[in-house]
């Protein structure tokens, strides 16, 4: 144990949830009433067919499998009284045979030829039946050819032998060799465990192989069913959901030599995202799992189940590992299979834990949405110069210049992502720009005298105070620091 948590840490605590294992069960907190199951843990489901009225001859029209289906007593028994049925009924057939030629009364007469030698009784009959249908071979009792209605009989025998053989023998061996024995080689884990994998939210299972021969295209596959109620007001007592195991991935796919952990990452797309600690002690769901594979030694396809109840799902848990590498292989130790350690889970459910950092998380930034914007005033732009170059030839002219729509465009977007960046600049900055006077108004009214000198325009129309900064109304491009310059430059350009 002090080697254990020198490996994994001191927050960490080994639980053991096998009843041979040596740790105590996780406390509950609170005990439950027996739960009642939609398929118990060795995969059998607890579903019972009644009331099927005319139905019931559907069985019989599959009887073959109606037979496999039975439980082996009922399989011995059909099997017993069949062959029982069918020699007692073939030995009657050829006692009275014997009987309606007189046979029986002339038995030990050795000038009188009968249909079958020495077949003086009912006995001597059934041993006759049985040295035929069992071909051990004729001897002091065999068949003439004096009794045309024996040799028919002969072949119904033969026949009928035949067809009994094929479907009960055929019938038995189907049952002996059904795929369900090699599921119990199939193990898994008694509980389920959630905790964090990878930074998400997880819940994990563990599947293991008993036997060295492998699962050919082994698939797992996992149903939730829980109990709900329709915006309509329906009520579906056992609606299923399926419960993603990697198949986006290819994860489901199973290479299966030793045992695997098989997680299922709670999302926002999983049926799990409201689910919390808290509220697993007042839900109620159960996790079907589905494990199907071909057989290597027989090539027949399996298919193991089993389920894990709200119960049996352990909040903060991780399975112990069990592979260790030794001299030469790896060596699974299947006594930890079932064993699981707490590790330090939050609480919470994924979509309170996402709430959570949304609110502590800080507010967008301006900039965002004025770059959103510049970049649709741009392609607005674009767009207006497209039909500008489809005007007819007399607009043209009458603009007197072919790339005027363009300019005027480009001067009042200059205006725009002039009033998007203010907030972005100091507070002295914001006073320069903010002059009255540079509005969307003048800017339309003396497009043309701008586009030949902006920046003389716009130093002109500014407060004296501002005017002395710049030089007497020159150029303000030459006392303006770089930074400030570069801006403006940036900004009229």
């Amino acid at each position: 144990m002090s080697a254990l948590r020198r490996k994994l840490g001191d927050e960490y605590q080994v639980v053991s949830t096998s009843a041979s294992g040596g740790g105590l069960p996780p406390p509950r907190s609170a005990p439950r009433g027996k739960r009642q199951r939609f398929v118990d843990k060795n995969g059998r489901c607890n579903v019972q067919h009644g009331n099927l009225g005319g139905e019931t001859s559907r069985y019989l029209s599959d009887l073959f499998t109606t037979l496999v289906d039975l439980k082996w007593r009922w399989n011995l028994f059909i099997f017993i009284l069949t062959y029982t049925v069918a020699w007692l009924f073939m030995a009657s057939m050829w006692w009275v045979i014997a009987y309606m030629r007189g046979d029986l009364n002339k038995a030990h007469d050795d000038s009188y030829t009968p249909c079958v030698a020495n077949v003086y009784n009912f006995p001597s009959a059934f041993l006759f039946f049985i040295e035929t249908e069992a071909t051990i071979g004729y001897g002091y009792r065999y068949i003439t050819d004096k009794c045309p209605e024996g040799i028919i009989l002969f072949l119904f025998q033969s026949i009928l032998g035949s067809i009994v053989d094929a479907f009960l023998i055929g019938c038995m061996f189907i049952k002996m060799s059904q795929p369900k024995k090699r599921a119990e080689t199939l193990m898994f884990s008694e509980h389920a465990a959630i905790s964090m994998r990878d930074g998400k939210l997880t819940l994990m299972f563990r599947v293991g192989n008993l036997r060295n021969s492998h699962m050919v295209s082994a698939q797992i596959r996992c149903k939730l069913l829980k109990s709900r109620q329709t915006p309509e007001g329906e009520f579906l007592p056992l609606d299923q959901l399926e419960l993603d195991v990697g198949f986006s991935t290819g994860a489901d796919q199973l290479f299966l030599v030793s045992p695997l952990t098989i997680c299922h990452v709670i999302d926002s797309k999983s049926p799990f995202y409201d689910l919390s600690q808290r509220s697993m002690q007042t839900e109620q769901f159960e996790i079907v799992v589905i494990l199907e594979g071909i057989v290597e030694t027989t090539g027949m396809t399996c298919q193991a189940r089993t389920s894990y109840t709200e119960d049996e799902v352990l909040w903060g848990h991780r399975f112990f590992p069990v592979i260790s590498l030794e001299e030469g292989f790896f060596k699974v130790d299947y006594s930890q299979f079932h064993a699981t350690f707490e590790v330090p889970t939050p609480p919470y459910s994924v979509k309170e834990q996402e709430e959570m950092l949304l609110m502590s998380s800080p507010l967008i930034p301006p900039a965002v949405s004025n770059s959103k914007e510049r970049n649709n005033s741009v392609e607005c732009l674009d767009g207006l110069d497209e039909v500008g170059t489809k005007l007819p030839s007399k607009l043209q002219k009458i603009t007197g210049r072919d790339d005027f729509p363009k300019k005027l465009l480009r001067m009042s977007s200059t205006t725009s992502e002039k009033a998007y960046s203010m907030g972005d600049l100091p507070m002295k900055l914001q006073r320069i720009s903010s002059v009255p006077g540079n509005s969307e108004e003048k800017l339309g009214s003396k497009t043309t005298k701008m586009m030949s000198d902006p920046m003389s325009q716009s130093v002109a129309e500014l407060p004296p105070k501002l005017q002395k900064l710049s030089g007497g109304g020159g150029r303000m491009e030459g006392n303006l620091p770089p930074k400030l310059r570069k801006m403006n430059s940036d900004r009229f350009t």
